[in-house]
């Protein structure tokens, strides 16, 4: 074996990169790395951009770590500089530990780091170990040291380990060379006040802002593809969702929607950890909209009475807006004028994260997110319910609320509560808890509520 020589190959210092070209082809193998204690390094991005509020959503951060990760087997969780070290006991199951990672909002990249002993023969072999199963043409050697009584410097780590990795490569006839710019895969050491560590593979995390730091908002999760994606990019930006389900009864037994909603909000609530689903049913509300109201309007109407109802409910939450999955010009009721008719109903603001985007990236979220699978589920969706033969394309808010005239919208919208259930969902140690349905609180009178 060759030995480690301080004053080999000259390397300057550069800035670690946030994800290196090879990621995609060597990430995701944990499961053949045999390591004794792992670490998972955890590095966040925008968080930086917070100044004086940077240590509440460090503060957020950590704790979704930590409810994350219950029951895997974590030692402790640090935070030396800006970044995290998820240090995992002996026997810890590293696959269960990095699936849950995965999901954590606002972490920009994480790795999986080898712990050494605090020598550079040591280093050296364990750098060696974690490049030699990598396909590569070229690399290079980024030190970080953080504790300052380590005897040797970065730049000092960096050409060491450089030269005894080339030194390896050639012994097994590896053409590999060390690239300081751009590097097909670059080894990281990590110098803390225990171990050292090091990585090769860096993984991208979900991004944007850490759970529950944006303030409340709730979604109305129809069962199809757009809903769950728009509710999952507006809880990437630290919002926390209540979901708000309005369902017919089908045609047939087992049609109704409600399984797909549960299942959809059990995927969701993945990402922040509790939640509350409102089953709202709307058969009946929809009848009385076709036997009053014009034909072609008949979508609108269904829409502004959902609006209705889920802003009672979201201020019952204290939420200060909704979201809904309305992609523009997607159907014939997410015309630019047809929108902007239907919220006229409504006295909260409504977002709408998918009206710029097409039904293929919609698809591809959701299949990385996982409601691809159950939103492809047949079941009875209340929408198309007596679908008019031609329905509107340009209403305006006075062509509404003229069709609306003969509605008694406070009876319906006290209707549609009245019958409201709640199911409340809560994910910890991998686990999805749900309560049983339950009519909403009685503590006031639904009329009172609506």
């Amino acid at each position: 074996m060759l030995r480690c020589n301080i004053r080999s190959i000259s390397q300057k210092r550069g800035r670690i990169d946030i994800l290196s070209r090879s990621s995609h082809r060597n990430q995701r193998r944990w499961e053949r790395i045999e390591m004794k204690n792992p670490v998972i390094v955890v590095h966040y991005h925008e968080l930086w951009l917070k100044g004086g509020n940077r240590r509440f959503f460090l503060g957020k951060l950590f704790t979704a770590l930590r409810t994350s990760l219950q029951g895997v087997g974590v030692q402790r969780i640090e935070q030396p500089g800006d970044r995290f070290l998820v240090r995992l006991s002996d026997g810890a199951d590293l696959s269960a530990a990095i699936e849950r990672v995965e999901r954590v909002l606002g972490i920009a990249y994480y790795a999986v780091a080898r712990p050494v002993e605090r020598d550079m023969q040591s280093l050296c072999q364990s750098a060696w170990d974690e490049l030699a199963p990598l396909q590569f043409n070229t690399f290079a050697v980024r030190a970080r040291r953080s504790d300052k009584t380590f005897p040797h410097t970065s730049m000092e780590i960096e050409r060491v380990v450089g030269r005894y990795l080339q030194d390896r490569l050639r012994e097994q006839n590896r053409s590999a060379r060390v690239q300081l710019t751009d590097p097909d895969v670059t080894c990281y050491v990590e110098v803390t006040p225990g171990p050292l560590l090091v990585y090769a593979r860096k993984i991208p995390g979900v991004g944007g802002l850490p759970a529950n730091t944006a303030g409340r908002i709730a979604c109305l999760l129809s069962g199809g593809y757009d809903s769950a994606v728009a509710a999952y990019h507006m809880m990437k930006r630290g919002a926390h969702l209540s979901f708000i389900h309005f369902y017919g009864t089908g045609s047939r037994p087992g049609e109704s929607s409600l399984h797909v909603a549960n299942g959809l909000a059990r995927q969701l609530v993945r990402y922040q950890y509790h939640a509350k689903l409102y089953r709202v049913p709307f058969e009946a509300i929809q009848r009385e909209i076709v036997r009053y109201a014009p034909e072609d309007f008949r979508i609108l109407l269904y829409r502004r009475m959902m609006l209705r109802i889920a802003e009672v409910l979201a201020r019952r939450d204290r939420a200060l807006a909704l979201v809904t999955g309305d992609s523009l010009g997607q159907v014939a009721s997410q015309t630019l004028r047809n929108l902007v008719a239907v919220d006229a109903a409504a006295q909260v603001p409504v977002f709408r994260p998918l009206i710029g985007t097409d039904k293929v990236d919609i698809l591809v979220t959701a299949r990385k997110i996982g409601t691809y699978d159950t939103s492809s589920e047949p079941f009875h969706d209340c929408c198309p319910v007596f679908m008019p033969r031609t329905p509107a394309l340009h209403a305006s808010p006075e062509d509404l609320d003229a069709a609306e005239a003969k509605l008694d919208i406070r009876a319906l919208v006290t209707q549609g509560l009245r019958e409201t259930t709640l199911e409340q969902l809560r994910y910890t140690a991998g686990t999805v808890h749900v309560t049983e349905a339950k009519p909403i609180a009685r503590a006031k009178n639904s009329t009172a509520i609506a």
